[in-house]
């Protein structure tokens, strides 16, 4: 006999906190368009901010918030500070849609195989 090689359990999912942070940050538009901008590289607060019609204290909270989830990082170099995205919460995000996709689409496989066979029935002759 041989033995299977055993699987790796699948990496237990974040903390509620987690998600709820990621979410929270990503339902604001500003927020959702500096996450995109900085996919494609990384920025400085006023590259970022120049984009936007608000006052920089507004927009520098923003970017608290982004960072404070995880979603960016920032590092500063004299005065500059320039942040990047951290794609890993991204995954987080997705991972937890994925799942959620996946429980609907069975359970809604599972309501449909039902309806099938109660249309079967009541078709069928007595």
């Amino acid at each position: 006999m041989f033995a299977r090689p055993a699987v790796p359990a699948p990496p237990p999912p974040p903390p509620p906190s987690v998600i709820d942070g990621v979410f929270r940050a990503l339902a604001d538009p500003t927020r959702r368009d500096v996450v995109q901008r900085l996919g494609s590289q990384q920025a400085s607060v006023s590259e970022l901010a120049a984009s936007y019609d608000m006052a920089l204290p507004s927009f520098i909270e923003h970017l608290k918030v982004l960072e404070g989830c995880g979603l960016v990082a920032s590092s500063k170099v004299g005065r500059v500070r320039t942040y990047r995205l951290e794609p890993d919460r991204l995954t987080l995000v997705e991972d937890w849609l994925s799942r959620q996709r996946s429980l609907w689409t069975r359970r809604l496989d599972q309501l449909d195989a039902h309806l099938l066979n109660m249309k079967q029935q009541e078709e069928t002759p007595k």
